[in-house]
């Protein structure tokens, strides 16, 4: 079967004509699903006229078809103005390694690979968002998830850390079939609907268990935060495991300046044992923006609304910690097809129902 790493070797030689690097390099080919002799990505447009539209059409389907695809899908976007700043820096960067190159070399006392940035710097301005939950299955990686491509949506710059090392999902949920490249010893998150990811699901074969004690879950955690080539992110999302366990406590002491939002069902149980994550978090000084009440209701062809899990515990909750109920969410599922080429099984459409929800959330959010 054709590779991933087949294909992108065969568009190497296609350049964008705004510019002038080629596809690869700028990353302006992207979501690429391969299934049997089926290939589908996302390719950027820096020009959305028709003609470069099906010129790039046909030579990149052309070069996938050459390296063993026999059906080829491509849907194509404009750039994003983060999608272009970084198309530009690339520039500058490959102009400066010439200028480099071509300058005969004088012996220093400095490395010469400036150190990477610490994201955990408060000076560098990362906003730190942990989504907690009591307990699991209450939807937290859903909602993680949502809000983050809903940051990405808006043109936030956005990371999301999948920290419930134990039970992680984020891989899977966004429809992620690769693993990060290492470039100069240092991980580049994967790219997903405008969200850099990286998760513990990256390192473990065939779905493997993770066993392991604390101190090395603090030491996988850190790895994230400083052995990742993070580049220019405004928001990182934490998706904490459920309770009040060795990781959220790691995230606390490691973030004192991370923000947290608590996840619950409406019913009273589950309202009850999130009550403690947000003591968790009450007690470590994080403030608390507010609360997403998830399954809050299933709502029928007809519209009609069924409280399946009961009413009111997020609302609880929230007047309990005195803060804010963000969000309702209701009982379902995204409407995705796996023939599509951004396929993923729990990322909601930006025109749906569920999706303008999670929009409305993310701007809460940056309000706040």
């Amino acid at each position: 079967m054709v590779t991933k790493e087949q294909l992108l070797d065969a568009v190497r030689s296609i350049h964008d004509q705004e510019f002038l690097l080629d596809l690869v390099e700028l990353h302006f080919i992207r979501d690429m699903v391969i299934k049997e002799e089926h290939v589908a990505a996302t390719v950027l447009l820096s020009n959305e006229s028709e003609d470069y539209r099906t010129t790039l059409e046909n030579q990149i389907t052309a070069a996938f078809q050459k390296v063993g695809a026999q059906e080829v899908h491509l849907r194509f976007r404009g750039v994003s103005e983060f999608d272009r700043n970084e198309a530009s820096r690339k520039i500058q960067e490959a102009a400066s390694a010439q200028k480099q190159a071509d300058t005969p070399k004088e012996p220093t006392d400095h490395p010469v690979n400036a150190p990477a940035r610490n994201i955990l710097d408060a000076a560098e301005g990362v906003q730190f968002i942990a989504i907690a939950s009591g307990k699991g299955g209450v939807g937290k990686s859903t909602v993680t998830v949502n809000l983050a491509v809903a940051l990405a949506r808006l043109g936030k710059k956005v990371g999301l850390i999948d920290a419930d090392i134990y039970g992680f999902s984020v891989p899977d949920m966004m429809g992620i079939d690769h693993k990060p490249e290492l470039i100069d010893n240092k991980i580049v998150p994967i790219e997903r609907f405008g969200v850099k990811v990286i998760s513990m699901g990256f390192f473990v074969e065939d779905n493997t268990p993770v066993i392991w004690r604390g101190p090395m879950l603090g030491k996988m955690l850190r790895n994230f935060f400083q052995e990742v080539t993070w580049g220019d992110v405004e928001y990182v999302l934490l998706d904490l495991p459920p309770g009040t366990g060795d990781v959220a406590l790691d995230v606390h002491q490691m973030i004192p300046q991370s923000k947290e939002i608590i996840v619950t069902t409406p019913h009273a149980t589950a309202a009850f044992v999130a009550a403690r994550a947000g003591a968790m978090a009450i007690h470590t000084e994080h403030e608390i923006i507010g609360i997403v009440e998830n399954m809050s209701y299933y709502k029928d062809s007809s519209g009609e609304k069924a409280y399946v899990f009961g009413r009111g515990g997020g609302g609880k909750l929230a007047e309990e910690l005195h803060t804010e109920l963000l969000a309702q969410i209701p009982l379902g599922a995204p409407d995705n097809h796996p023939a599509e080429s951004d396929y993923s099984p729990s990322v909601y459409k930006a025109e749906s129902e569920t999706g303008n929800l999670y929009k409305e959330l993310a701007l809460k959010v940056i309000n706040k």
